[in-house]
């Protein structure tokens, strides 16, 4: 053995001098996955690094390709407060590993050749011989070239040879990053099967298995590994492989269950989880009290804990148990905001900003919260404490703009206007500045500073391109305030020509025109718009509106508002406003034809809720029609208290638009 890698390692001499510059790292690699020995270099394929052995690294890195974490039920929390060690870890990371991320490539569509034809199959003893170099040198250059389809077959053809288990690594590797997980799993389940005592291959085979859905699989891997070693650290297998659908989920729980748990933190914590999102906390806490015991401290175990004591225990609990465990881990930042968050759920704002200054107090010099504490001093209108906090906020460059956009709130909720504009005008952040300026424009409206606030406007689209369409539409209904609405239309119309396909200035373009006047324009508009974004509820509104405008009870004008009306609260879709501008639409409609009652069943309970001068115009009139004249006092006497409404308006309140 010892003469052939001397005459090997001489043939390499000769290789390399024959090797162009560009090639050398690629051979570099080649003869390590031939010798067994781990490669150092840095090479130019897209290729991994082979090092030291540590079965980890393989899984953790595989999992950055998958958009499903664990840490969904707190199984796998990032933070750097605590880790999971077990003496598992010690006993397999003597087995070899990838130590680098699978960048996530796109799948090749050639296939590669079955994999459980590499395996030798003859049934004896079998005699392998070692892996070529030749062979390896042939398929780094082919990784090299993007050849991925003719790299994989070599690699996994060499790696079913006598001591390949870098090449076996390697050519998982570059399959997780060309193949679909179905693939991997097969090549390495086959793999596996070839090398039953290679501790690493069942924790490859595990992990895949999980991210292919093959929870039977799965299950017997893992009770392979825990029958190995009862506390094994399974917390990187079990990286970005939780299910996502309730199918998926069942199919695991029903998986793990067999298995015993009783020693394995990873497992019990994600039977824990499980159980939990399946509303069965009473046995999810026995599980998790299981991984408790082996790591007391562990934050994510802790907070999982809270989570389902939440469904079992009166809040009181919750907070006590929490607040026993924050002391214990002083300088636990998760769980101060843990118990902050739920505080605030709670609607216990006060408790939530003491337990905030305490951890300022304590994490004085993070940013976040700091924040976080001035915030919530707005939230309970402690000024003095917000302002403070925000001044020490704007001594951070990264936090300046956010410290400047909350000054202004808080001066602007202690009315102190000239001041909010101050910081207002100072915020420069882009998800930020078009929200302060359009404050900075409501102050200025308020003086009748209208020349101030359309200088405002100007600067903000000189400044930040970007937002020049929500300047043009906030500069029209400026003009449209001062009743110069053919101003208004004629900047928007310029506006729209300089952005032809802006859907907002579009829709601002149309909601300034005429429903009768303007019906050709507006009615092209409008189906231009609804071409553009076929879902969107405002602009199918607007076209029902001016449907119903021009032609009284308009079949596809009514389906319309009332498919709008009928969106559920729990649906995505649900606006509160939409819901309301539809069925006042509706109500236009039914009282137009004198179905005064309609009206009111449409309206009266919006209106109880969250009362418009619209809803309450459109009621009055119902009931006038009705001769109800209790009822017309009554809602009179509510509209004028609410809106300073006089009878004399109602009649121009009355249309349709």
């Amino acid at each position: 053995m010892h003469h052939d890698q001397s005459r090997l390692r001489a043939l390499l001499h000769a290789i390399i001098e024959r090797l162009c510059q560009r090639h050398q790292l690629t051979l570099s690699l080649a003869v390590c996955l031939c010798l067994g020995l781990p490669a150092h270099a840095k090479y130019i394929s897209p290729s991994l690094h082979i090092s030291s052995y540590d079965i980890s690294a393989v899984v953790a890195s595989d999992a950055n390709t998958n958009n499903v974490n664990i840490s969904d039920v707190n199984i796998n929390d990032a933070s750097s407060e605590n880790s999971i060690n077990t003496p598992a870890h010690k006993t397999l990371t003597k087995q070899s590993s990838i130590q680098k991320s699978f960048t996530q490539q796109p799948q090749t569509t050639e296939n590669v050749a079955n994999v459980n034809s590499l395996a030798p199959t003859s049934g004896g003893q079998v005699t392998l011989s070692e892996p070529s170099l030749y062979a390896l040198l042939d398929a780094e250059f082919a990784a090299d070239r993007d050849d991925t389809a003719r790299a994989l077959t070599i690699y996994k053809q060499q790696s079913f040879k006598q001591d390949a288990t870098a090449v076996f690594e390697r050519a998982l590797s570059l399959s997780l990053r060309n193949e679909s997980v179905e693939d991997s799993l097969r090549f390495a389940k086959t793999w596996q099967d070839q090398n039953p005592d290679h501790v690493p291959a069942w924790f490859y085979v595990a992990h895949l298995a999980l991210r292919a859905h093959d929870y039977e699989l799965a299950g017997e891997s893992l009770n392979r590994i825990l029958s190995y070693d009862p506390r094994a650290d399974l917390s990187e297998i079990l990286i970005g492989i939780y299910p996502s659908t309730d199918e998926d989920k069942r199919e695991l729980l029903a998986a793990l269950q067999p298995i015993d748990s009783e020693q394995n933190a990873s497992l019990s914590v994600l039977k824990a989880g499980l159980l939990y999102q399946f509303n069965e906390p009473e046995v999810a806490i026995v599980h998790i009290d299981r991984a408790l015991a082996r790591q007391p401290d562990y934050v994510p175990f802790i907070t999982l804990r809270a989570d389902i004591l939440r469904k079992t225990e009166p809040s009181e609990a919750v907070i006590h148990y929490i607040s026993q465990a924050r002391l214990r881990n002083p300088d636990s930042k998760s769980l101060y905001l843990y118990e902050i968050r739920y505080l605030l759920d709670l609607k216990q704002s006060e408790q939530a900003w003491q337990l905030l200054l305490d951890a300022h107090e304590r994490f004085v010099d993070d940013e976040e919260i700091t924040l976080l504490a001035a915030l919530v001093s707005l939230d309970v209108e402690e000024y003095a404490s917000a302002d403070q906090l925000l001044n020490m906020l704007a001594k951070s460059p990264a936090y300046l703009d956010q410290a400047y956009y909350y000054l202004g709130i808080s001066a602007e909720r202690q009315q102190r206007f000239e001041q909010a504009k101050h910081y207002l005008n100072g915020v420069m952040q882009e998800d930020l500045v078009l929200e302060a300026r359009r404050k900075v424009v409501s102050f200025e409206l308020l003086n009748d500073d209208v020349e101030a606030a359309i200088a405002t406007l100007e600067k903000l689209r000189k400044d930040f391109s970007v937002f020049a369409p929500d300047s043009f539409v906030m500069q029209a209904d400026i003009l449209w305030q001062q009743n110069e609405a053919d101003e208004a239309l004629r900047l928007l119309t310029r506006a729209a020509r300089k952005y032809p396909n802006n859907e907002m200035l579009l829709f601002a373009r149309v909601q300034l025109l005429d429903d009768k006047n303007d019906y050709i324009v507006k009615r092209t508009l409008l189906n231009h718009l609804q071409t553009l974004d076929p879902t969107n509820l405002s602009y199918q509104l607007s076209y029902a509106q001016l449907l119903l405008a021009n032609e009284r009870s308009s079949e596809q004008g009514l389906a319309l508002a009332t498919s709008i009306i009928q969106i559920r609260y729990d649906d995505p879709r649900y606006d509160n406003e939409l819901h309301l501008q539809a069925l006042n639409i509706l109500a236009a409609d039914a009282l137009a034809t004198e179905d005064y009652q309609q009206v009111i069943d449409y309206l009266q309970t919006p209106y109880d809720v969250f009362p418009t001068l619209r809803s309450g115009t459109l009621l009055l009139r119902a009931y006038q029609g009705l001769g109800n004249n209790d009822k017309v006092e009554a809602l009179l006497a509510d509209l004028q208290q609410r809106f300073s409404f006089g009878q004399r308006n109602i009649n121009d309140r009355i249309q349709l638009y």
